[in-house]
């Protein structure tokens, strides 16, 4: 057993010993701040961000402490994702920053070793962040946050089902059927799907609007409302249907104990999405997009278009800090303490997520394309650290 489980370690450490010396060297120069950079960066979000709104519902809602200690270890992933790319940036600054004060870059530049050579090793450990980023991001973070969620309504005597949510809408675009049999057929707003609660699999208080022919429209309102799989029908239960003829002013009604009406299952799906984009997977953002334009909700579907790019723009954000961080650092004669690179490393932070907001509500208003808006700060980033490290190599 013990031989079997050094196996793997023996080969991490066979592969580890082939590289270079001088990568295995700055690689470990690295390592050092950038784990001081994640535990710094995460205890200074994770307080503001969440402890002391613990303590107060501890103090004042009477939140069990043990259950305010799962909340908090369940929202620690979401704020690693943050800390990772400002972690990034401040453990490169800094190493290549102590490198060049102490000469030992000069030294390399002194038998040919290329500055691009030396700011390698770094773009090698950004990347790799990147993608630690991205299965934080889309593996853990959503399944933590909606556990944190659960945890924390139940603790409080609320929500005890994940599968909840509240003012279910789902407007569903299609033909309109002409009056006159001869008469094409239109395209517009064919029904409105609304349910004031789904709760454990059943839409509760349930209303819909039917405008599929045309000349005539029906309101339908019932207690509840259950999807029939085998059917793919909606079976509504306790309600009534009223009928209104525009052209004569008629207007006629039922009342009904079960009513088994067709319609897309789309609702459910919809209920069951989180609704905040940053809590879905990449998987669920996509199928949330398409559900709003299927449903012809074009805004909130080009929000969540911009939503699902940035989450793949996202991890990169450590790429661009790794090698904007080593680039400053690189630089000869570069001195830079921790706290300056602390300093240094929120400054630039903030003016990076500061333009990321912006390109981000552009794209949301339309007037950039989602990819566009997700990427630009990127591809800015990395624009900005390749003429720094260009800079620094002269």
């Amino acid at each position: 057993m013990v031989v079997v489980l050094r196996r793997p370690l023996d080969q991490v450490q066979r592969q580890w010993s082939r590289l270079p010396l001088m990568d295995r060297w700055l690689a470990g120069e690295l390592l050092g701040p950038l784990l001081f950079g994640v535990a710094a960066f995460t205890t200074v979000s994770l307080s503001v961000g969440v402890v002391f709104e613990l303590v107060r519902r501890v103090a004042e809602s009477g939140l069990p402490v043990m259950a305010a200690f799962q909340v908090l270890m369940l929202r620690l992933p979401s704020f690693l994702v943050l800390s990772f790319p400002m972690a990034t940036l401040m453990a490169t600054l800094l190493a290549y920053s102590r490198l060049s004060s102490t000469s030992e870059l000069t030294a390399l530049r002194s038998i040919g070793v290329a500055t691009w050579r030396m700011v390698l090793p770094a773009l090698v450990v950004a990347g790799l962040m990147s993608g630690l980023t991205f299965v934080f991001n889309d593996v853990i973070v959503p399944r933590a946050n909606l556990a944190a969620s659960i945890t924390f309504d139940r603790a409080l005597g609320r929500a005890l089902s994940s599968e909840r949510g509240k003012d279910v809408v789902y407007s569903r675009f299609g033909s309109i059927q002409a009056s006159d049999a001869g008469a094409p057929a239109q395209e517009g707003l064919a029904q409105l799907f609304y349910a004031r609660e789904f709760r454990e699999g059943v839409m509760l208080d349930v209303t819909v609007l039917d405008f599929s022919q045309q000349g005539q429209q029906q309101i339908m309102t019932a207690e509840k409302g259950i999807w029939d799989e085998k059917r793919s029908l909606w079976k509504f239960l306790n309600g009534r249907i009223v009928n209104l003829n525009p052209g004569d002013n008629s207007t006629t009604s039922a009342q009904f104990d079960r009513y088994y009406y067709p319609f897309t299952s789309a609702p459910i799906q919809v209920a069951k999405l989180p609704t905040n984009a940053e809590e879905m997977t990449a998987a669920q953002a996509i199928r949330a997009e398409q559900l709003l334009e299927q449903a012809g909700n074009q805004k909130e579907a080009r929000r969540m278009r911009v939503r699902i790019q940035e989450k793949f723009a996202f991890p990169f954000i450590s790429l661009v800090f790794g090698l904007i961080g080593s680039s400053l650092g690189v630089r000869p004669n570069s001195r830079t303490s921790r706290s300056q690179g602390f300093g240094i490393s929120v400054l630039l932070i903030f003016g990076y997520y500061l333009m990321s907001f912006i390109f981000s509500s552009l794209g949301v208003k339309g007037t950039l394309f989602p990819i566009l808006a997700a990427w630009m700060p990127v591809w800015i980033g990395l624009g900005g650290g390749l003429l720094l490290l260009r800079q620094a190599s002269r």
